[in-house]
């Protein structure tokens, strides 16, 4: 009893004490201090700056059936049903790997831009490739990895300024380049309520902004594409049925109007029969024609009513203040390390004592 109430008064620390060592060591604190600070601002202050946005759509959902209202029951309570209540086999989950694709980054790249300042106002592929922000500190880094890259792979191909990228062949240039794209949109869809989230990421609020947008508009017209495809089909097919229709009733009309100019007044059995039958064949030439007519103005509200609305919760917006990196928390985060690491410096030969003493005893 009397070994463990020894040992437990050699593990109570006074904190008085520490405070005063603490104290008399202000010195070595305030100089290791200032050396942080001034290393920190000089490593975070050249680094780019990046600014964020974001944009909320939310789409109509298409070929709702009776499990629609189950699912609306069963997604309050965290499960997502959406498959049961569409048909669609591009279901809003996928969206966001859609928007991965090379194919859609590929056509962002054709954008225009517009800085904020107004200094730059070209496409979005030179935006990237010639008007970006270099991390000063990576140069050494970036151009030995480079020089091996060169050895090992060969000099690779120039990326050329206006030339159509080939989603389906990328270089090695060109691929990293749709790799920046990639990181710089993302998507996001909430699986609840299937909001559409947006978030892009640039150098420049507004080209920050512009690339939201344009992504939106992308997607939604993929989207709008895969909904009426069946749809515009069908419009394509009747509008083929009712040319065709068309021809031949004017054919047939024209036939009509030549025999009776040239018959007129006349009244053989045989020639009144034979007009009778070009007025028939024209009847059923104009009701195939009037019956396609209706069928293709049918078919052309049917891709109108395939074609979903997007309603949009959050417009993209202009970011007023970057993102990151966030200077000031770097530079705090760096002096609360640098705090604990002196404190380590001045009591290491306690600290080390204590725990070489603790494994004894454990021994």
């Amino acid at each position: 009893m009397e070994e463990k109430k020894k040992y437990d008064e050699e593990e109570v620390i006074d904190l008085r004490i520490v405070f005063r060592k603490l104290y008399a060591r202000k010195k070595l604190f305030f100089s290791v201090w200032g050396i942080t600070f001034v290393l920190s601002c000089a490593y975070i202050l050249p680094q780019p700056r990046y600014y964020f946005t974001d944009m909320m759509l939310a789409p109509e959902m298409g070929g709702q059936s009776t499990g629609g209202a189950l699912a609306g029951i069963a997604s309050s309570f965290g499960f997502d049903l959406g498959n049961m209540e569409t048909t669609d086999a591009f279901y809003p989950e996928l969206y966001p790997d859609l928007m991965g694709t090379n194919e859609f980054l590929v056509d962002l790249l054709n954008i225009k831009v517009k800085t904020a300042d107004g200094t730059v106002d070209t496409d979005y592929f030179t935006y990237m490739t010639k008007h970006q922000k270099r991390n000063p500190y990576a140069y050494p880094f970036n151009w030995c990895k480079q020089q091996i890259n060169h050895l090992i792979e060969g000099k690779p191909q120039p990326l050329q300024e206006g030339k159509r990228l080939n989603p389906r062949q990328l270089s090695r240039l060109e691929n990293m380049l749709v790799e920046k794209v990639r990181k710089s949109v993302t998507c996001d869809v909430d699986v609840k309520t299937n909001v559409i989230t947006i978030i892009t990421k640039a150098q420049d609020a507004l080209v920050c902004a512009t690339l939201a947008d344009s992504a939106s508009v992308r997607l939604q017209s993929f989207i709008t594409s895969y909904r009426t495809s069946k749809a515009r089909i069908d419009e394509a097919y009747y509008k083929q049925l009712m040319d065709s229709a068309e021809v031949e009733y004017r054919a047939s009309q024209a036939r009509y109007s030549a025999y009776c100019d040239a018959h007129q007044n006349i009244i053989l059995q045989s020639f009144i029969s034979e007009r009778d039958d070009l007025e028939n064949d024209l009847q059923a030439k104009m009701a195939t024609y009037n019956a396609m007519q209706t069928q293709y103005q049918a078919a052309k509200a049917k891709v109108q009513e395939q074609t979903p609305a997007f309603t949009v919760l959050k417009g993209a917006t202009v970011p007023v203040k970057p993102n990151s990196p966030k200077r000031m928390i770097f530079v705090a985060a760096m002096m609360f390390l640098s705090f604990f690491a002196t404190c380590f410096h001045i009591f290491k030969k306690e600290i080390i004592a204590q725990f070489l003493g603790g494994e004894s005893q454990k021994g």
